[in-house]
């Protein structure tokens, strides 16, 4: 088996409201790198859900992997959980990529973080090259109306998580987010353990994005980005995958892949097909 390339380091940055945790992959090398962000979903932390991906990627030199709020190391200074908004993540890369000197990158971002690297894009649109989206919150529906209901059943999940009730919660997330999943039972508990190892975090998180889906204007938000790929699972509803379609018949900066035999935990279930396919996206992208 092939030695991956990367020496992988642990780090944290204090911010005023906010001790954020992060890995850094780098190669050994000289000249000016390729760097690439990957931003995890809401409760499960961003080595769990890339960690897997980043070690089969050779085109990009170094690699930022953080944790966002509610998840995995980065905690707030007193400890306990708090509430979050979008502007907040957003706020929290822009702060991590500063601090690191990284004034141009590629950005990838998994469900609540696909929402957040959209975001980013809009607000800093020089800073960011290729992009790479993993079933981005607020992309769900082509209907505005059905992708803002579904947030309500999240909502529903996370009063759950906030009760007391955190199997329960999570078991009616993964429902809602991935209705037509394969359910292994081995599988299914270690998703159910990773989800609930912050439980208000996560209920953070998902009500995190409910409020942002609420002051989104989203035609806007996808106007304003550059050269998307974009990954859905083939298990996934057919209404994702009409509107991933839609946008990459309509917008010539938009690629969409059908990821089979997955549902929403692709980045976990198949992180060799999306490797092979984030590099082969970006020298097409640099061609």
């Amino acid at each position: 088996m092939m030695k991956h390339p990367y020496k992988i380091t642990q780090h944290q940055l204090n911010l005023s409201d906010q001790q954020v945790s992060y890995q850094l992959y780098k190669k050994a090398g000289e000249g000016a790198p390729r760097r690439l962000v990957l931003l995890h979903g809401a409760g499960v932390a961003g080595e769990d859900t890339w960690s897997a991906i980043a070690m089969m990627l050779t085109q990009w030199d170094e690699i930022l992997i953080p944790d966002q709020r509610g998840t995995g190391n980065t905690r707030y200074p007193d400890g306990e959980e708090h509430p979050f908004t979008v502007n907040e993540l957003v706020n929290d890369i822009g702060s991590l990529v500063d601090h690191l000197g990284w004034w141009h990158f590629d950005l990838a971002g998994y469900s609540m973080g696909g929402m957040v690297s959209l975001l980013y894009k809009q607000r800093y649109h020089d800073r960011v090259k290729k992009q790479y989206l993993m079933e981005a919150a607020v992309l769900d529906r082509p209907s505005w109306e059905s992708t803002v209901s579904l947030r309500q059943q999240f909502s529903t999940a996370a009063e759950q998580l906030k009760g007391n009730q955190a199997e329960t919660g999570i078991k009616a997330f993964l429902d809602t987010i991935s209705p037509n999943r394969k359910v292994a039972p081995q599988a299914e508990l270690l998703t159910i353990q990773r989800l609930g190892e912050r439980p208000l975090g996560f209920a953070n998180a998902l009500n995190c994005v409910t409020e942002a889906i609420n002051s989104i204007d989203r035609e806007a938000l996808v106007a304003a980005q550059g050269d998307v790929t974009s990954f859905i699972g083939g298990h996934s509803i057919d209404l994702m995958h009409q509107y991933q379609r839609d946008l990459a018949e309509r917008l010539p900066n938009w690629h969409y892949f059908m990821v089979p035999g997955t549902d929403h935990s692709l980045p976990f279930q198949k992180p060799r097909q999306i490797s092979r396919v984030m590099e082969a996206e970006l020298l097409r992208f640099l061609a």
